[in-house]
């Protein structure tokens, strides 16, 4: 094999299903989306996601082998980072002490805690690096975006960082700019709406999809405290069903029942007037939020890219464009390239463009 050709293995496990691709250098050779079903899910349902662990392993070995690649002759496997302790923005390398606080799971349980442990298990058999890429705790913020107004309840940081990264730089490279020298605003648009202010190669300021922001097709975004204090206290809601209400059932599902944007869409063209309206309060808040990044850098911004499942609607595109093209140019990044983000992360450090940083 030549020095500069790298094969890299990627992993990106979900709720219901493992994202795998194997790329030499920048060219995919092969994806594949293994689904895990309801019924092959259901005997870990009450256990810990680590408890997955050899069943999705299983699975990757499984089709590797069918596309022929070979575990010995890897030189990186990564995997999407879960839900760790804050962290700069870049390529982690898997040691004893990331993979411990997976374990503990102290942030929380969460199909993507495992894309450190496969990675970890898959690059035993070459040696190979295994690493991380901006996990969705990279947290950047500048001081003054931490606090909330409440004395011991700081804003946490959690975003679709490696989406939002991934495009950032990808937009630097198109426009032959450094990344550190652009002042962006990046929305990502999916199921989760995270809106992040980027200055000096930082992500300074997001909405945190857990917390606040825009009301996305499941999730709440920010909600009047005071009702939401109620709610809490009426003993009609567990604290678990109160999570679900605000995080799986909350946003365009809350008001119309279905989770699905093109749904919603289809009300719009039929003249449904509650569709209507649930449309064009998520797109107000959404451009709300853009606009509001656009303070963060006193109003100098390069370019705001838009990106996500929803970037690939023309609707909600052109809808955010009408209210906010006068701030900045728009660009548009429809999808998430996770898969794609993953492997450009670990390139970038095979090819001693960029350090691998430490875990601590």
């Amino acid at each position: 094999m030549r020095n500069d050709l790298f094969r890299i293995l990627v992993i990106n496990p979900g709720s219901s299903s493992t994202k795998i691709a194997f790329y030499e250098n920048d060219q995919c050779l092969f994806e594949e989306n293994l689904i895990h079903t309801a019924e092959q899910l259901q005997p870990f349902y009450k256990e810990t996601m680590e408890k997955q662990l050899p069943f999705r392993l299983e699975k990757i070995i499984a089709i590797c082998e069918e596309n022929n690649v070979d575990l010995k002759k890897l030189d990186a496997v990564v995997g999407r980072g879960g839900l760790l302790k804050p962290l700069r923005s870049g390529t982690y390398r898997i040691n004893n002490q990331m993979l411990g606080d997976l374990l503990i799971a102290a942030r929380g349980e969460h199909a993507s805690n495992l894309g450190a442990m496969l990675a970890e298990k898959l690059a035993q058999p070459a040696q190979a690096l295994a690493c991380i890429v901006d996990p969705v705790s990279v947290d950047e913020l500048q001081p003054e975006a931490r606090l909330s107004g409440l004395q011991g309840m700081d804003r946490e940081c959690l975003s679709h960082a490696l989406n939002t990264k991934a495009v950032a730089k990808r937009f630097a490279g198109e426009c032959r700019k450094s990344y550190e020298n652009l002042r962006l605003i990046v929305a990502h648009l999916g199921s989760g709406i995270s809106i992040s202010a980027h200055k000096d190669g930082r992500m300074i300021d997001v909405t945190n999809p857990r917390d606040e922001g825009a009301f996305s097709p499941e999730r709440a975004g920010s909600l009047p405290v005071m009702p939401l204090i109620k709610l809490c206290f009426s003993g009609e809601f567990s604290q678990k069903q109160m999570v679900d209400k605000i995080f799986k059932e909350g946003g365009v599902f809350s008001y119309c029942g279905y989770k699905d944007i093109r749904q919603l869409i289809a009300g719009l063209v039929n003249n449904d007037v509650n569709a209507q309206l649930v449309f064009t309060a998520m797109i107000y808040q959404i451009s709300k939020e853009i606009g509001a990044m656009a303070t963060v850098l006193n109003g100098k911004v390069d370019a705001i890219l838009l990106t996500g499942g929803m970037a690939k609607s023309e609707e909600v595109i052109n809808s955010i464009h009408d209210k906010i093209s006068w701030i900045a140019p728009v660009h548009i990044y429809p999808g998430e390239e996770e898969l794609r983000a993953l492997m450009e992360g670990a390139l970038r450090v095979l090819r001693a463009e960029e350090p691998i940083l430490i875990y601590h």
